[in-house]
């Protein structure tokens, strides 16, 4: 005979899918406990009111649990160090980012006295097998709650009535309904950006200026090679790009 669900963990960031989850694991779990959980790997504004909300829709407690510095010293830098990009273009910063927070959550799960740990993975990505192979592997007798395969919501906009019929708040609408992941990896990208553009900026007007006052005036010199000059042109856009992510990323780390 199967145990009686009485106390659930829920991976929790307070999007449409964990929102609407507190409600349905008590409306199909005999009115479970549920405990929610938060892991803090840079997504800054996004868990503010979080604690307000879960508790809101039905959560018992929440917990946010800051796991910047061990994500970055023991997750990010090592990516980083060992080049890791998944088909010479995705950085892996949303997969890589679920293994310690599905460890935290066991830890939680395991010190709460917990029968079941439920996320909100879909079955679009390959975070289910993310979340449930890090579980398995720190509580292999956890048994493990996906609510995107067994319940009778078919799509977001589903979802969305569902939480307004429980009056829930979200924060999106049936125009903006999709889901943002947004963790330390993501803020260096875009920082990094943002010093690469500055840098190729300068680097531009270097030229230009170096053009003007210091290249000698000489039509026949091979330098003026125009394969010579592309290939260059795409190495040290590669390498300054590259630095400059890891300027962000020491800066990021040393901020947090």
């Amino acid at each position: 005979m199967e145990k009686k669900i009485k106390k659930v963990v829920l991976a929790y960031s307070g999007g449409l899918d964990t929102s609407i989850i507190i409600p349905w694991l008590k409306e199909n779990y005999d009115n479970c406990e549920v405990i929610a959980v938060s892991g803090d790997v840079g997504q800054g504004t996004e868990l503010e009111g979080l604690e307000e909300k879960a508790k809101k829709t039905g959560a018992s407690k929440l917990y946010i649990e800051d796991l910047n510095k061990v994500f970055v010293e023991d997750y990010i830098f090592p990516t980083v160090k060992a080049g890791a990009v998944y088909e010479n273009k995705y950085l892996l910063g949303t997969s890589f980012a679920r293994p310690i927070i599905a460890k935290r959550i066991v830890e939680i799960a395991l010190a709460e006295g917990a029968d079941a740990i439920c996320h909100g993975c879909t079955g679009k990505g390959n975070d289910q097998v993310r979340f449930e192979l890090a579980i398995k592997a720190f509580a292999p007798q956890m048994k493990i709650i996906a609510p995107w395969r067994v319940w009778d919501l078919k799509s977001r906009e589903e979802e969305i009535a569902y939480a307004e019929a429980h009056k829930i708040p979200l924060k999106i609408t049936r125009e903006t309904n999709y889901s943002k992941d947004k963790n330390r990896i993501h803020c260096f990208l875009i920082s990094s950006i943002y010093v690469f553009l500055f840098c190729s900026l300068m680097k531009v007007l270097f030229s230009k200026w170096q053009n003007a006052f210091l290249t000698p005036n000489n039509d026949n010199e091979d330098f003026r090679n125009k394969d010579i000059l592309k290939g260059k042109k795409q190495n040290d856009i590669g390498i300054t790009f590259s630095i400059c992510f890891q300027v962000c990323i020491i800066f990021h780390a040393a901020e947090s």
